[in-house]
């Protein structure tokens, strides 16, 4: 550990309708006595399809993609993004974004303070994983209570991480450079091209919270795009067999790699 004590800002991704959420969130950090500042999310579902096409290449999603991206996940990704470029512009030495919905126990303030002042060996660390027994390489103390190393697999979602400056800086800088045709926490999954080592925490200090929200959700946006009849439903599934197989086999592959090098 180091000498520094100050921790590194938060910052809660919400969307101004959801004030239920937001109301939650408050609580949670106010009773930790955790400052964080608000990022106002991005509203994806307002798009047209010019504004939409200028930062989602659909084409790609097409032949790289899982499933096709919906409003809500093209505002997500957006979201994520500005809260990397608050980082990558900001004076401290990284940042830890949440999303709104996201229940905490009484040892966030612990494990964020600790992740501020470790000796890092990590570009982002995730504070969630839906398997909280996810076996860890290189694991070591974070706490008493707490471990933190790398999973084989990049656990999906979002709700709560913490990025260096650099690698939101990293981030920003893909961001600008091509559209995405994953969604956010998809792409995180994708080590060999983001470049990012990515940990994860042990006993996670945060769960999925309540998942009310005045401006809807991506499932209930997604179950518009249901496909109908057996032949789509075959394609589609064939098309997620695919996904997983190029995801396993490249990862497999970058995992070699770096036991080699």
């Amino acid at each position: 550990m180091t000498s520094r004590s100050e921790n590194w800002p938060s910052y809660v991704i919400n969307m101004a309708e959801n004030t239920t959420r937001m109301e939650n969130v408050s609580n949670q950090m106010a009773e930790q006595n955790i400052a964080f500042v608000r990022v106002n999310a991005v509203d994806g579902r307002k798009f047209d399809e010019a504004e939409t096409s200028k930062v989602y290449d659909a084409a790609a999603n097409k032949k790289y993609g899982k499933y096709p991206l919906v409003g809500p996940e093209i505002g997500c990704y957006l979201s994520h993004i500005n809260a990397w470029r608050t980082i990558a512009e900001g004076d401290a030495e990284g940042g830890f974004i949440f999303e709104d919905d996201f229940q905490s126990d009484q040892y966030l303030k612990t494990v964020l303070t600790a992740l501020s002042n470790d000796e890092r060996d990590w570009d982002m660390v995730k504070l969630f994983a839906f398997n909280p027994a996810v076996p860890l390489a290189n694991g070591r103390e974070l706490t008493p209570d707490h471990i933190i190393g790398f999973p084989y697999r990049v656990p999906t979602c979002l709700i709560g991480y913490g990025v260096t400056k650099l690698a939101a800086q990293s981030l920003v800088k893909r961001a600008d450079q091509a559209r995405f045709f994953r969604p956010v926490d998809e792409d995180q999954k994708f080590v060999w091209e983001t470049g990012l080592r990515v940990a994860l925490v042990a006993r996670p200090p945060i769960q999925i919270g309540d998942q009310t929200a005045q401006s809807g959700t991506v499932s209930n946006a997604r179950r518009g795009l249901a496909h109908n009849g057996i032949s789509a439903k075959i394609r589609k599934a064939l098309h997620v067999f695919w996904y997983a197989f190029r995801y396993n086999y490249h990862l497999h592959k970058y995992k070699r790699k770096g036991r080699r090098s």
